[in-house]
């Protein structure tokens, strides 16, 4: 089965994202690849909620100021040019800061039965401030 053609662009699902999000496929996994792409866009303080991808996934910045945290506590930050690695099975969210949108392009492989991510619960609003916080004293 191939899972093109896709929809260039979509408003992110409530139930993976909190805010306003918008997604554009760039790719799904096609016969003799697992690769899927798309380029996200997020609006101030617009998040994921968390989730793991089993083989990782790869984000580049292109544009604003994000946020990439994991369970642990780890806080990066996304900017334009900038690229971050999450290895397999690693819990973690990503977004815009508040006050400034921000975009990237998310690359992740597919596992045998063609899922790419697993949604978790969603990111309050508290565990969103730490986050900001701990990045602005970084």
């Amino acid at each position: 089965m191939q899972k093109f053609p896709v929809p260039p662009s979509a408003p992110g699902p409530a139930d993976a994202f909190t805010g306003s999000v918008l997604v554009e496929s760039l790719r799904g996994p096609l016969e003799g690849s697992r690769l899927a792409m798309a380029h996200v866009h997020f609006a101030p303080g617009a998040r994921t909620s968390w989730h793991t991808h089993p083989r990782g996934q790869t984000l580049h910045g292109t544009a604003g100021v994000g946020l990439v945290v994991t369970r642990a506590g780890e806080v990066l930050t996304l900017e334009p040019g900038r690229t971050v690695w999450i290895p397999p099975q690693e819990e973690h969210w990503h977004g815009a800061m508040a006050g400034t949108r921000m975009a990237h392009i998310a690359a992740q492989e597919a596992d045998e039965d063609d899922e790419t991510v697993t949604w978790l619960d969603p990111v309050t609003d508290e565990e969103f401030a730490r986050a900001v916080e701990a990045a602005q004293q970084a």
